[in-house]
């Protein structure tokens, strides 16, 4: 079943192509400065904005029509699957990324969101295998559920901090599954609105004991991304232990996490912490600590849909 018939696979047509479904100005094989441009501009769609958002703000309720919704939330789950990479191979882009809520339902509890995750992670993989697409990242999405309220890795809450570490264990197995280059992750709630009331040190080792249990356990199953963390600041805490590049690479030396991590860097992100892009860069580069960075591109439609990208360099 095609879920976009009316859309053929996009070519490059040059600029004046009155074609809307046409490239302009990517031409995936032309030659600049000794590579293709799809080696210079490696694009990753991703899951969450493109396939899972459904339009709502705080002020309304979500507006979007998709076509894959089925009598359950499984069955749509493997609609989106299908959806998902017809619009891969019709846009020609290689790559995708992912939080594990965006690909599988939660459920009732994390057996069955584990079980979830294989139903459909074996559907992915078999589409990875029929189109040669690859997973550039995975990471679990520990900011959404109230759980996580107070923080995931930072939390004073034992079974939260359980929770965290079955739902990343779960994810390390699921790149290993699907071959994926990197895992990232983005402290959403490991901050804190005020030192009143906050043990920073006590959170931050935390932290790091968390992320020392991902080198461990990626060791003993044979498989290891690059780690990367993302700077993200202000959103939501109001002071994120990941703020910018300077913060986040004081907390990779501080613990000694150097040799296995490295920093994902997103441009919108400088831009929240009140600084520029080329500085967190210099910072990184200088100190041998730059993973990927990310230039995100959103094309919002007439129906309020999104398909966003990231170009990984």
């Amino acid at each position: 079943m095609s879920y976009f018939p009316q859309v053929e696979k996009i070519q490059f047509e040059g600029k004046e192509t009155r074609n809307p479904f046409a490239f302009r100005h990517y031409n995936a094989e032309e030659v600049v400065l000794g590579k293709t441009m799809k080696e210079h501009l490696r694009f990753a769609v991703a899951y969450w904005h493109t396939m899972t958002q459904d339009g709502s703000d705080p002020f309304g309720m979500a507006i979007n029509e998709r076509s894959w919704f089925g009598k359950s939330e499984m069955e749509t789950a493997k609609n989106r699957v299908e959806a998902f990479f017809e619009i891969l191979e019709k846009l020609g882009v290689e790559y995708f990324c992912f939080h594990d809520v965006d690909i599988a339902p939660a459920g009732e509890s994390i057996e069955e969101f584990m079980a979830n995750l294989d139903e459909i992670t074996d559907l992915i993989k078999v589409k990875m295998d029929e189109t040669g697409i690859k997973l550039l990242w995975n990471t679990a999405n520990m900011f959404s559920h109230p759980r996580f309220n107070n923080g995931a890795g930072s939390t004073n809450d034992p079974e939260v901090y359980a929770y965290a570490a079955a739902q990343v264990k779960k994810g390390l197995d699921i790149s290993k599954k699907l071959n994926g280059q990197n895992y990232v992750f983005w402290g959403g709630r490991e901050g804190y609105e005020t030192l009143l009331n906050t043990d920073m040190k006590f959170e931050q080792d935390n932290i790091a004991r968390l992320f020392k249990m991902v080198i461990r356990y990626a060791g003993k199953i044979g498989h290891k991304p690059q780690f990367l963390i993302e700077p993200k600041p202000k959103e939501p805490s109001k002071h994120q232990y990941d703020f910018d590049a300077a913060t986040t690479m004081a907390f990779i030396k501080t613990y000694g996490l150097e040799g296995d991590f490295k920093l994902n860097l997103e441009a919108n992100h400088a831009t929240l912490a009140g600084i520029r892009l080329n500085m967190n860069y210099a910072l990184l580069v200088n100190m041998g600590l730059l993973g990927r960075l990310m230039l995100i591109r959103e094309i919002c439609f007439l129906d309020g849909t999104r398909m966003s990208f990231r170009r990984m360099c």
